[in-house]
């Protein structure tokens, strides 16, 4: 764990953990790699513009994550944290001096299983910003795990699907991938899926899942994984063409860090 290349001093991260104010950007890193690289760069220069009015350099950003991923053997998932550690509670218009935090974990190496959801009503505060303020989402997955699901599907208070805690959702329908249209976190994995095949987007109701041959969810840190179930509807013969989607997208090359 660093801030601005440097070992962290817990009390520059207390703000972070009692404000909750800041962006963010995960992603895997295989062997010194990262897919969608410039995608994440640009994520958090466009986010820190939104959330901070500040530049962000992304040669800095290059050079922290150099620091901390040099000589990892292992497949890790880096998270990139930016946050302004003076920031005052009262007056948030002050904060101006965005920090640069690199926190590592594991990243799986083993397949995972398909996914069962539920639909929750929720709608992402600034959902196009990829912020720090994870209470929300965590509470619906929290609830969907409790009532015996794996994750929650977020809907709009008339039906229509968005997204997920942490993911996108992809839909088949013969040939093509369906996009939900909604007020969503754009996603560097879905980028990069619609970079190679585009597919369609429109609006989808909860209420019409079961038109659709399968579904699958997209994620930096996971990639593709397909899902099962939602609710009562149940895909039993979407392996294959979500495993075409899978190995397509596993075949996009990693930029060097």
């Amino acid at each position: 764990m660093l801030l601005n290349g440097k070992p962290v001093d817990l009390d520059q991260l207390q703000v972070l953990g009692l404000t909750n104010y800041g962006h963010f950007t995960s992603m895997r890193v295989d062997a010194g790699r990262v897919r969608g690289l410039t995608l994440h760069l640009d994520r958090l220069t466009r986010d820190c513009r939104a959330v901070f009015g500040a530049e962000l350099d992304q040669n800095e950003v290059r050079s922290y994550l150099r620091w901390v991923v040099d000589g990892c053997a292992e497949s890790i998932v880096a998270r990139v944290t930016v946050f302004d550690p003076y920031l005052d509670l009262g007056h948030p218009a002050s904060a101006s001096s965005p920090q640069v935090l690199v926190t590592t974990r594991a990243a799986s190496s083993v397949p995972l299983a398909p996914l069962a959801l539920t639909a929750r009503r929720y709608e992402r505060d600034v959902p196009a910003v990829k912020h720090v303020g994870l209470f929300g989402t965590m509470f619906h997955r929290r609830q969907a795990q409790l009532a015996g699901f794996d994750d929650a599907l977020f809907v709009d208070g008339e039906g229509f699907v968005s997204e997920g805690a942490t993911w996108n959702i992809g839909l088949i329908e013969g040939d093509e991938i369906v996009w939900p249209q909604a007020p969503v976190l754009p996603g560097i994995t879905m980028a990069l899926i619609q970079q190679e095949r585009a597919g369609l987007q429109r609006r989808v109701n909860v209420t019409e899942l079961d038109r659709y041959a399968g579904a699958f969810i997209t994620n930096a840190a996971m990639g593709v994984r397909r899902i099962h179930a939602i609710d009562a509807i149940q895909w039993t013969d979407a392996v294959a063409p979500v495993e075409q989607i899978r190995r397509r997208y596993a075949a996009i090359p990693g930029e060097p860090i």
